[in-house]
């Protein structure tokens, strides 16, 4: 079953656009904090620095009113389910443009407050199924901002990792839905009702081909927390790493996700 087929869940538009105007906002906050030398810290992301990092984390966001500033296409294309799939093959672009921007925009704190309010500006006047022409394909505004609670909660998690002690906050909501779009792509990429996946307290999904449980406790499990599950499915932890760590516990001889992990590029 491709990603697009299965059933997507549906996201509250106007809970996800106060998500992501408030995970953007935790991020300013810490961004204006940062000292010369920690902007030049080397970050986990290959050799981006923490500036390269905080300027990818605006671009993301910016994307939106960028998108929205265009004229929009004939008809979506891509489904909210495709999106994890589809950044494999953008990762290596989106590094080299993330640079890019950097480099045109020294000044944080302008770009940050730029970026802030153009989004929260188009946002107030762009309906949710106004359709956007953005990188991985052509979608809806309401399942492009979903996206960019990933974006935002994952290198949120990657800015944490690079500087610590900055302890950067995470919005409940755009946590929620990061967690829970990480794990439909897991349901999507492997159908079917023999494992169960649980993230407490946002996402439970059933997985993995094989006989399907129907009552009782599932005889295969895996447990983990919200980032620790976002880490696995984007490649920040490795699966062995994490259950010899005791930060996934799974259980049954359909428990072991490592062959499906990680889920984006």
């Amino acid at each position: 079953m491709s990603p697009a087929k299965k059933r997507a869940r549906t996201y509250d538009p106007a809970k996800i656009r106060t998500a992501v105007l408030a995970q953007f906002g935790n991020v300013r906050a810490a961004v204006h904090t940062l000292t010369p030398e920690q902007l030049t810290r080397p970050t986990r992301l290959g050799d981006w620095t923490v500036r390269e990092l905080a300027a990818h984390i605006a671009m993301a966001v910016e994307s939106v009113s960028r998108t929205i500033d265009l004229e929009p296409p004939a008809k979506a294309e891509l489904a909210l389910l495709d999106w994890p799939f589809a950044t494999a093959a953008l990762a290596a672009a989106g590094a080299d443009l993330g640079r890019e921007f950097a480099r045109e925009h020294p000044d944080l704190d302008a770009l940050y407050a730029h970026t802030e309010q153009r989004l929260t500006e188009r946002l107030a006047a762009t309906p949710g199924e106004r359709l956007l022409v953005t990188r991985p394909g052509f979608m809806t505004l309401a399942d492009y901002l979903v996206t960019r609670t990933v974006e935002l909660v994952v290198h949120t998690d990657d800015l944490n990792a690079a500087v610590p002690g900055l302890d950067t906050p995470y919005d409940r909501q755009a946590l929620a839905a990061c967690t829970r779009l990480l794990a439909d792509a897991l349901a999507a990429k492997a159908p079917g009702g023999s494992t169960e996946v649980r993230v407490p307290p946002y996402a439970v999904v059933q997985c993995v081909e094989g006989p399907k449980h129907t009552r009782g406790t599932p005889p295969n499990v895996v447990e983990t927390d919200p980032l620790t599950w976002i880490r696995l499915a984007t490649g920040r932890v490795a699966w062995q790493d994490a259950v010899a760590q005791a930060r996934v516990s799974a259980s049954g001889e359909r428990a072991d996700l490592g062959g499906l992990l990680p889920l984006m590029g």
